[in-house]
C-alpha cells in the first residue's frame, strides 16, 4: 500500500541511472510526487519552472555540469526554504560540514537506506514551515545591499533609466568592457520588470561550443543526436513569460544567429529534432565586451540581428572612467564581504591613493578580488606594490625547490602515508607556493592510498572500494582523476570483477564506467 504525503513533490537530482531509479521508486512508495533532473543546470530550471510547487530537493554531490554544492549555493541565492538534502557516496566530517554552511537540510551517505531517506523529508517538510518567515527575512537583508552602482554622473543616469527599460518588453543591448558590471546591470532590469516573479535565465555564449549553446538555448526531442535518451526543454522554452540573458551575445557562432533571430522576430522556434512549434513570450538581454559593429564588418555578427537586439542600448562605463566610484565601491564591497557581527575594516589612506592611480583592466571584477585579498592579508603595503605593478604576479607565500641531485636521491613512494611537502616538486627551477606543494602531497598521498588498496586485492576495484570505505563510483571517479591504471591484465582480477558486479539487464561494469566518466569530464582538474 502506498503511504499519501500531502502531495508533496520532490525533485531529485541524480545523474546515474540505476541511483536514480532506486531513489524515485522509494520516494513514491512513501506517497511523494517525483520530479527527475540530471545535472546541476536542469535542477535549477527545474525549481524554478515547474508548474506544481517544489517540496524539498533531494541532490547528488557528484553531478556533470554543475555540481551539487554549487547548485546548492544558486539555489540558496533565491531559494532560502526549500529544503535541500544532499547524497554522497564518500561523505566526509568536512564534506557535512561544509555542506550544512551552503544551507543543506540533511546530507545521506550512500547507498541510501529507504527509513533514513523517509526521516530526513520528515524531518525537512515539518522544519520548512517554521523557518520560512525567519528564511524570508534573512532573504531581505542579504539582498538590501547586493547593489552598488556607484554615484558618478555616468551611473547616476544609468540608475535613472532602468525601471523605464524594466517596463518595456523590447530587446536590451548591455555594452561595456569585461567585468564593468553588465550583468549586474541585467538583473536590475529584469528585477524592475514585470517579469521579476520568475527567475531571470542567464547563458554564456562563449563559454560553451556552438552545438550545445543550441540545445541549451531551443531544447531537443530523444533520439535527436547520440546522447539524446529523452526530452529537454530549451532556455526559450523554460524562460515563457521571463527574460534570458544572453552574456557574450558576440562570440556566438554566425549559424546560430539566424536561428536566435527567428525566435526574437516570431517567438516562435522548434526543439532540435523536432517538428512541433512551439511559441513563447520572452524578454531577451544580450550582453558583450565585442565591438559588434566591427564583427559586422569582418561577417563575424549578422547586421539584421544587430539591430533586433539594439532596440534599447546601454553603455556600462569602465570604472577608469568614473575615478569617483573607487573608494566608494571598494568600501561597499569590504561591507559585502565582511562576516555578519565583524566591524568592515578602514582602507588606509595610502592604499586608497593606489586604488585611484591604478587603471582597473578588470574593473570592478578586478576590485572585488583586490577587496577579497585585503581582507585576508591585511597587508596594505602588499596591495600598494601589488598595484603599482612591481609584483602583480607573485605568489602570497613562497617555498624553495630542491636541487635536482635532491630529486634523485629520493626513494619512490610505496606506502599510503602522506610524503613530505618538499618531496613533491618535479621542476627544479625557482620557486613554488606553499599552497601548490600542499595539494600535491595530498594527491600523492590519495595516490598511493588506493594503490595499495587495489594491489591487496589484486585489482578488484569493488573489493578495493569496500575496503576504503568508499562508494565504488566515487573510487573510479578518483582513479580517473588521479590517472590510475591497472598495471597488467589478471584473468583472476577480470573474474572477480565481474563475479562481485551487480547482476541487472543491460548493466555491467563497462556501462558504469562509461557514466563515470561522464560524471569526472565534467569536473575541472
Amino acid at each position: 500500500m502506498t503511504a499519501t504525503n500531502d502531495g508533496h513533490t520532490i525533485l531529485l537530482g541524480e545523474d546515474d541511472l540505476e541511483v536514480r531509479g532506486y531513489l524515485e521508486t522509494a520516494l513514491k512508495c512513501q506517497g511523494y510526487s517525483v520530479e527527475i533532473a540530471q545535472d546541476g543546470d536542469e535542477v535549477l530550471s527545474s525549481l524554478q519552472s515547474s508548474p506544481v510547487p517544489i517540496s524539498a530537493i533531494i541532490l547528488d554531490v557528484i553531478l556533470p555540469r554543475k555540481d551539487g554544492i554549487e547548485a546548492l549555493k544558486d539555489i540558496r541565492r533565491f531559494d532560502l526554504v526549500t529544503p535541500v538534502i544532499l547524497i554522497d557516496g564518500s561523505a566526509s566530517k568536512s564534506d557535512i560540514a561544509q555542506a550544512m554552511k551552503n544551507g543543506a537540510s540533511d546530507l545521506l551517505a550512500k547507498p541510501v537506506n529507504p527509513e533514513d531517506l523517509r526521516r530526513a523529508l520528515k524531518t525537512a517538510l515539518a522544519n520548512r514551515v517554521s523557518s520560512a518567515p525567519k528564511a524570508a527575512d534573512q532573504g531581505a537583508k542579504r539582498t538590501a545591499p547586493q547593489v552598488f552602482f556607484g554615484t558618478s554622473p555616468q551611473m547616476r543616469e544609468l540608475q535613472q533609466v532602468i525601471g523605464p527599460i524594466g517596463w518595456s518588453d523590447a530587446p536590451v543591448l548591455i555594452l561595456g568592457e569585461t567585468g564593468a558590471g553588465k550583468e549586474v546591470l541585467a538583473r536590475e532590469v529584469h528585477a524592475s520588470s514585470p517579469r521579476a516573479k520568475k527567475s531571470i535565465l542567464k547563458l554564456n555564449c562563449a563559454a560553451l561550443p556552438s552545438e550545445l549553446v543550441e540545445s541549451e538555448l531551443f531544447g531537443y526531442e530523444r533520439g535527436a543526436f547520440t546522447g539524446a535518451f529523452q526530452k529537454k526543454q530549451g532556455m526559450f522554452e523554460l524562460a515563457d513569460g521571463a527574460t534570458i540573458l544572453l552574456d557574450e551575445i558576440g562570440d556566438m557562432d554566425i549559424r546560430l544567429q539566424a536561428k536566435l533571430l527567428q525566435v526574437l522576430q516570431d517567438q516562435q522556434f522548434q526543439r532540435l529534432g523536432g517538428k512541433e512549434t512551439i511559441r513563447v513570450d520572452v524578454r531577451v538581454i544580450a550582453a558583450t565586451h565585442r565591438d559588434l559593429k566591427k564583427a559586422i564588418a569582418q561577417n563575424a555578427f549578422r547586421e539584421d540581428l544587430y539591430y533586433r537586439l539594439n532596440v534599447i542600448s546601454v553603455r556600462v562605463p569602465a570604472l577608469r572612467e568614473r575615478a569617483e566610484d573607487i573608494i566608494p565601491m571598494a568600501e561597499f564591497l569590504i561591507r559585502k564581504h565582511t562576516p555578519p557581527g565583524t566591524a568592515p575594516v578602514q582602507i588606509p589612506p595610502s592604499l586608497e591613493n593606489a586604488f585611484l592611480n591604478y587603471d582597473w583592466p578588470g574593473n570592478v571584477r578586478e576590485l572585488e578580488n583586490m577587496i577579497r585579498k585585503f581582507l585576508v592579508l591585511r597587508d596594505a603595503r602588499a596591495l600598494e606594490t601589488e598595484l603599482n605593478g612591481q609584483s602583480r604576479e607573485k605568489p602570497v607565500c613562497e617555498a624553495t625547490r630542491p636541487r635536482p641531485a635532491e630529486l634523485a636521491a629520493r626513494p619512490q613512494v610505496r606506502a599510503p602515508a602522506s610524503p613530505p611537502v618538499a618531496e613533491l616538486t618535479a621542476d627544479p627551477s625557482g620557486p613554488i607556493p606553499v599552497l601548490e606543494q600542499l595539494t600535491a602531497a595530498k594527491r600523492e598521498a590519495d595516490r598511493a592510498t588506493i594503490l595499495a588498496a587495489l594491489k591487496s586485492t589484486n585489482w578488484n576495484r569493488r573489493q578495493a572500494a569496500a575496503a576504503l570505505h568508499i562508494d565504488y563510483k566515487a573510487l573510479l571517479y578518483k582513479m580517473k582523476r588521479l590517472s590510475i591504471k591497472k598495471e597488467k591484465a589478471s584473468p583472476s582480477a577480470r573474474h572477480d570483477d565481474a563475479a562481485s558486479a551487480p547482476v541487472a539487464a543491460g548493466a555491467g561494469e563497462s556501462s558504469t564506467d562509461l557514466s563515470i566518466g561522464a560524471v569526472a569530464g565534467s569536473v575541472p582538474n
